[in-house]
């Protein structure tokens, strides 16, 4: 009970705030500057607050990085990708690698990062990130930071939000993937493989599967039996369908197997470097199938460049009600979309659970109903 009065009572009075602070942390994707556009935007215009940009993360915090914006600033903001105040995905402030008297270890440095913020004169700090920034953002709430939440993930994982902005995007760059291969893999009667990113959900994987038409989607949530996979292609070729497409999430892994690194995961609790099942999987359905197969990893290419016009609107939703969850006092607390309506969730809440694809879901029942693999057993 102490510490949630003592919490409580570093909490500002929303009518007295006068500047806020904004980073964007982990992995960029298309929507980023958007949300900094809707933030600063509604900061400025509608309660006179002034905005400092934390640069590259939380690593700005430890270093007092940060820049004025102003509403001039925000001008066509909405239409570039990645993010004006770059990112780190490697900062975690709860494991924060240092050297002392010779020796590396992981050290909690939020003390650091919490004077830092007192000394900077922020009111408040905005978040803006997946999983790992929402978890650092809810543990300086208990710390007695005055934290705001703004989901962002091309991966859709985030509880307690429909979506999260970067997803459209993403999912919209792998189904033109798929579209430019499946004319080549026709026209060359072959078997392509599409690697795409998803280290635990296979979001992206099933929606552009469903879109796109491939034949096979093979995702995390469901792992795969191979030699399904290959009686689906052959039966395809038996009905005269010279060619394949296989769509595969980067997490993916089959009955009885593991996920594939291009980086082992470390002994110090780093997540490691996923990559290579996309390789795999077209190796041994080519010579199980007999076909001629072609891998394309897309990579990077589903966080960059312009976000589409739902990722826009949806950014640029998330930042004005931001800064209307400062304004009410709703700290510890993350913007989220139900329905059609932006709400609010505790960031808590958020960061219990990933939001994973349900294998007897209605979206695996629609792939397979299309006539799509997902490598399981009829």
């Amino acid at each position: 009970m102490a510490k949630k009065v003592a919490q409580a009572s570093a909490m500002p009075d929303p009518k007295k705030i006068k500047s806020i602070g904004i980073l964007t942390g982990g992995g960029d994707c298309p929507g980023l500057n958007a949300v900094i556009k809707g933030l600063v935007r509604a900061a400025t215009g509608t309660y006179g607050w002034n905005v400092t940009g934390i640069e590259d993360g939380f690593d700005g915090l430890l270093t007092m990085k940060g820049c004025n914006l102003s509403s001039s600033d925000m001008s066509g903001l909405q239409l570039r990708g990645g993010t004006i105040l770059g990112t780190s995905n490697r900062g975690n402030p709860l494991m924060y690698p240092v050297k002392e008297n010779g020796r590396r270890y992981l050290k909690d440095v939020t003390g650091d990062i919490i004077a830092n913020i007192r000394k900077m004169g922020l009111d408040v700090l905005v978040a803006v990130g997946g999983d790992g920034t929402m978890k650092i953002a809810q543990a300086l709430y208990e710390k007695g930071v005055p934290v705001v939440g703004v989901p962002k993930t091309i991966d859709n994982d985030l509880d307690v939000t429909d979506v999260t902005f970067g997803f459209n995007s993403a999912v919209t760059i792998a189904t033109d993937a798929l579209d430019r291969l499946h004319t080549t893999a026709e026209s060359h009667h072959r078997l392509l493989v599409l690697e795409v990113m998803g280290r635990d959900c296979g979001w992206i994987a099933l929606e552009a599967g469903i879109a796109g038409g491939a034949d096979v989607i093979l995702i995390p949530e469901i792992p795969f039996d191979l030699n399904t996979v290959c009686e689906h292609i052959l039966a395809r070729k038996k009905r005269g369908k010279r060619f394949s497409i296989v769509i595969v999430a980067e997490g993916a892994y089959p009955e009885g197997g593991r996920k594939v690194y291009e980086q082992e995961p470390g002994a110090d609790g780093a997540p490691g470097r996923l990559g290579g099942i996309g390789r795999w999987v077209a190796e041994k359905i080519g010579l199980l199938a007999k076909m001629e197969t072609r891998v394309t990893v897309l990579g990077h290419i589903q966080r960059g460049g312009t976000p589409t016009t739902y990722d826009r609107i949806l950014a640029m939703r998330f930042g004005v009600e931001a800064a209307h969850l400062i304004a009410r006092g709703k700290f510890g607390y993350m913007v989220c979309l139900r329905g059609r309506d932006i709400e609010a969730a505790g960031i808590k809440d958020a960061v219990r659970r990933l939001k994973r694809v349900d294998p007897d879901g209605q979206m695996v029942r629609t792939a397979e109903a299309l006539g799509a693999s997902m490598g399981r057993p009829a």
